[in-house]
């Protein structure tokens, strides 16, 4: 073997081995900024180090994203019961029937109850309209009780009291949202204003002002 191709194999075996190492080392690099991406991953940049190149990774940069409340405000709305209320029919089925009545909301809704049980909620709604005008009236008792109580006033009314109520029934629930109805005014009756009623099966020839026919009832002021 001629001394030029002993020299032409010695370079080629030092280049392979040189490249070998230059592997080696990048596999290490590798290694290295694999265990490092459990931060936040940000875009790499390439430097020019003379002839040959090295990735850094640039600063992580602050992402800031829109909180959930953000997405949410956008869809409130008001739960204001009377805004929302688009009939009678509504504001009954958003009444909250409470645990307890205190006593002259159970006079108020018994009455309800028994004067126009299974009649429409306008007629419901004029019953208890009348009850509480007379109690705001100064001709009556001033008191819810005390005009449901009154002699001779409701026929339901026996021996000082009220029958029992089928408290589990839709009826009653009816009775005691327009009882809260009526009560904090929340929708107006077609007879507001009204103090007096009677069945549409009697005649008893008021001289009164009459204001409305609602279901089996007249009212009059």
């Amino acid at each position: 073997m001629s001394f030029r191709l002993k020299a032409a194999l010695m370079v080629a075996f030092a280049l392979s081995a040189a490249a070998a190492v230059t592997a080696s080392d990048m596999s290490i690099a590798g290694e290295s900024v694999a265990s490092v991406t459990s931060l936040p991953q940000a875009f790499p940049a390439t430097v020019s180090t003379g002839t040959q190149s090295a990735v850094v990774f640039s600063t992580p940069r602050e992402v800031s994203q829109p909180l959930d409340s953000a997405k949410k405000a956008t869809t409130e709305f008001s739960t204001d019961t009377d805004a929302q209320a688009t009939s009678l029919a509504a504001l009954v089925d958003a009444q909250g029937a409470p645990e307890e009545l205190d006593g002259d909301m159970k006079c108020l809704a018994g009455a309800v109850y028994f004067e126009s049980k299974g009649e429409s909620l306008e007629g419901q709604l004029a019953v208890a309209r009348v009850i509480i005008n007379r109690a705001k009236s100064g001709r009556f008792a001033d008191s819810l009780c005390g005009v449901v109580y009154q002699p001779s006033q409701f026929s339901f009314v026996r021996g000082g009291g009220i029958p029992p109520v089928r408290t589990e029934s839709r009826s009653w629930r009816e009775a005691v949202a327009i009882a809260q109805i009526a009560a904090n005014d929340s929708w107006d009756s077609r007879a507001e204003g009204a103090l007096f009623f009677h069945a549409r099966r009697v005649s008893p020839g008021w001289s009164k002002a009459r204001l409305a026919s609602i279901d089996n009832h007249i009212f009059y002021r």
